[in-house]
Parts: structure tokens; C-alpha cells; sequence
């Protein structure tokens, strides 16, 4: 019985470790393909660029994959999931405590934290989506499809919460004060280092905390002026 055992149980343990060496490959591909997005955008990475950044043939990357659409689906399926559902998540508890009490600024809080928190105290696993998220805002065509296929219920949720707070503000004007909102969110994400040079090292686009500090107030304030001029017929 206990050869037996043993001779059943060989199939499983070598399926298993077959799978996590293909996890880890595809792992390393991912990692690879995302630092390479990163740098260079959707349009200036092939595949033979993974290849070589993951110091393999480009052969085990068709392996994996049907071509540079399918690695740059997985990049996003592995982290926009993660923040959509974050940013969700935050924006329901936010809601539970206040119940009716919603404001622009807290609502603005729940949906912008969470991705600067990743950014703040995650950086090695979020600086690169973060750009790779700020190229796909500002890009129509590939850009706009992945922004619209992820995080537009998180979009709508905010949009919700932003009705409760300023119920006298039409829903036009709140949709232009999110599209301002979402420019400088994925602004943040590239880090570009532009800020570190016009103020001459006073601030630094790599300083979430600063950015956390700020953010919110500086935009629920734009939020309530356009309301406000919306409604003075301005």
C-alpha cells in the first residue's frame, strides 16, 4: 500500500511544480513587459524587447502569449482588478459612515487615497501601472479601451457620490469636474519630474504624501466653483 501511495502521489507533485515554474516565467514576463510599458509606451515596446529584458528567447514568450496585446491585457488584469476594487471598496465604507453627510471632499478622498496610498508606500509594485495608467488617460484608441474596460464603475461611483454631496449641481458639470479630476490624478502617476525642476527642488513629483495632503481639497474646491458658477448661470 504505501508504494502504491507514494507512485499516486508523484503525478500530482510534479503538476504542481510544472505549474509554479509557468507562474513564475509568466511572472517574470509581466514584470518585465511592465517596467518596459512603463519606459516606453504601448507602441515602443515589441515583443523582442521583453524577450531580451527577461533575458529569454522571444519563443517562451509566444509560449505564454499570442502576441503584445495579450502580454499588455495581462499587465492591466494583474493590477487595475486590485485598485478598481480598492477604490470601490473605499468609496462603500466611505458612504456607510457618513450616510447622508457626503461631500465633495470626502468623496473625493475615497476615490483618489487608495491609488496614492499604493503609490506612497507600495512604489515597487505600483510606480510602473502608475504610468502606464496615465499614458492610457491621455491616449485614445488603446488607452481609452483599457481605462473604460477597468475602472469605469469606479468612475460611476464617485459620480454617485459626488450627486449626493452637491444634489443642486447639474450632472453635466459634475462629469467636467471629474474629467479635470482624472487629467490630474494620472498626471501624478507619471511622475514626469517636471514639478522638481520648475520649482527648483521645492517640490517633487515623486511626493505622494504632499500630493495625498492636498489633492482632494484643492479639487472639491474647483468642484463647488464650477457648481456655483453653473448655477449663476456663468
Amino acid at each position: 500500500m504505501s508504494s502504491e501511495k507514494t507512485t499516486a502521489e508523484k503525478p500530482p507533485r510534479a503538476r504542481n511544480h510544472k505549474a509554479r515554474v509557468r507562474e513564475a516565467s509568466i511572472e517574470r514576463i509581466l514584470d518585465a513587459a511592465e517596467q518596459l510599458f512603463a519606459e516606453y509606451g504601448y507602441h515602443g515596446v515589441t515583443l523582442r524587447d521583453v524577450a531580451a529584458r527577461v533575458g529569454v528567447s522571444p519563443t517562451l514568450i509566444h509560449y505564454h502569449f499570442t502576441g503584445k496585446e495579450s502580454i499588455f491585457e495581462a499587465v492591466w488584469a494583474r493590477r487595475a482588478p486590485i485598485s478598481a476594487r480598492n477604490r470601490l471598496e473605499a468609496m462603500r465604507r466611505y458612504a456607510e459612515e457618513v450616510g447622508d453627510n457626503v461631500t465633495v471632499e470626502g468623496a473625493l478622498h475615497a476615490w483618489i487615497d487608495t491609488d496614492l496610498d499604493v503609490q506612497l508606500y507600495d512604489t515597487e509594485q505600483w510606480l510602473a501601472f502608475g504610468k502606464i495608467s496615465a499614458q492610457a488617460n491621455s491616449a485614445a484608441g488603446w488607452g481609452a479601451e483599457k481605462m473604460t474596460k477597468y475602472f469605469n464603475p469606479v468612475v460611476l461611483a464617485l459620480i454617485d457620490l459626488l450627486r449626493k454631496a452637491m444634489p443642486e449641481c447639474d450632472e453635466e458639470t459634475i462629469f467636467w469636474g471629474y474629467h479635470f479630476v482624472s487629467g490630474a490624478m494620472t498626471h501624478n502617476m507619471a511622475r514626469t519630474g517636471r514639478l522638481d525642476e520648475l520649482s527648483h527642488g521645492l517640490c517633487s513629483s515623486d511626493d505622494f504624501a504632499s500630493i495625498r495632503r492636498h489633492m482632494a481639497r484643492f479639487m472639491a474646491a474647483g468642484f463647488h466653483a464650477i457648481c456655483q458658477g453653473q448655477a449663476a448661470g456663468k
